[in-house]
């Protein structure tokens, strides 16, 4: 629970000074006096407005161009009331967990777990989950039905990894007979260290290190059916969405973004704050790089030239 003076400093906005008590966060069609909302644009604020929401997170330009004649008491001006809204949802889910029994981790009966596995206060692990040996996991972490962590797997606190996620597997890396052309499998016997607030999707593959070691970033978010290989390195608050698959000693930084189907080549590396549109591939040893610079197509250029290019391409 929380009142709207509460939220209202957590947000960084001037609250009304009511005392009502919120318990949840919610959509506008089913928000009730105990819900928070939020308005990113004119019509939705309106929609806000008539209905029973106890708070309404409202974006500060959505105001100055809304077609209501007088602000709601209930509204609370952000600068930007998409993360507003994410922000007091996790502050309400801290209030429901903190106010319930003190718990060590929780370990379903079905889980299996290896030799020497640390697992933090707080923690969930699903059912049919399999940790390996030396296997560590963090505080209020959640591991999903059917994920599977293999041996030496460093997870930090807060942690997220949906049903069916594999962290920690072999790499894909061979080495060649010229002589005969047979494929040997060359040692994978490094390590897999997932960062603090890191977001893993269902299904997804991090393959541990070959001799060193493959490493996510804090707070990164991984969509579903996503591959990482062996040696990566991916840094903090990057984002990566579905199907997205970066090869081996690939190198991510800070903030950058990867659409849909993003394909990395070996050894390549995208720059911090880069946005790789959908689809988009950056050839093995190739950098892209400009904070906020978007690239996209394959090769990956940035936004402009490959509109040109594919101008070009239609007028034949």
């Amino acid at each position: 629970m929380a009142t709207i003076r509460e939220i209202a400093k957590l947000v960084g906005a001037v609250g009304a000074g009511a005392d009502a008590e919120l318990s949840r966060v919610s959509s506008i069609e089913t928000a009730g006096p105990d819900s928070v909302v939020f308005a990113t644009d004119p019509g939705t604020y309106e929609a806000a407005v008539v209905s029973s929401a106890g708070v309404i997170l409202v974006s500060q330009a959505v105001l100055r161009n809304s077609g209501v004649a007088e602000q709601d008491q209930r509204a609370l001006a952000v600068p930007e009331a998409r993360y507003a809204f994410a922000l007091v949802a996790r502050h309400l889910e801290a209030a429901r967990t903190a106010t319930a029994p003190s718990m060590g981790p929780q370990v379903h009966p079905t889980a299996t777990l290896g030799e020497s596995v640390r697992i933090g206060a707080g923690t969930t692990i699903g059912p049919h989950v399999v940790l390996g040996d030396a296997v560590s996991v963090g505080s209020d972490c959640r591991i999903l039905a059917n994920a599977a962590v293999y041996a030496g797997t460093t997870i930090g606190n807060r942690v997220v990894v949906q049903a069916g996620a594999v962290l920690g597997s072999t790499g894909f890396g061979y080495a060649r007979n010229p002589a005969t052309g047979e494929y040997l499998l060359f040692p994978q016997q490094g390590t897999l260290v997932i960062e603090d607030d890191v977001e893993i999707g269902a299904n997804t593959t991090i393959d541990r290190g070959a001799l060193g070691e493959t490493r996510i970033g804090a707070g990164t978010k991984i969509d579903n059916l996503v591959h990482i290989g062996h040696n990566c390195v991916i840094g903090r608050n990057v984002v990566i969405a579905a199907q997205t698959g970066i090869s081996g000693s690939s190198i991510v930084e800070d903030g950058a973004i990867l659409g849909g189907q993003v394909g990395l080549g070996e050894h390549a590396h995208v720059g911090p704050g880069v946005i790789l549109g959908g689809g988009a591939g950056v050839l093995s040893h190739k950098k892209v790089r400009g904070p906020g610079q978007v690239f996209w197509g394959r090769p990956a250029r940035p936004l402009k030239q490959y509109l040109r290019d594919l101008a070009r391409l239609s007028r034949g």
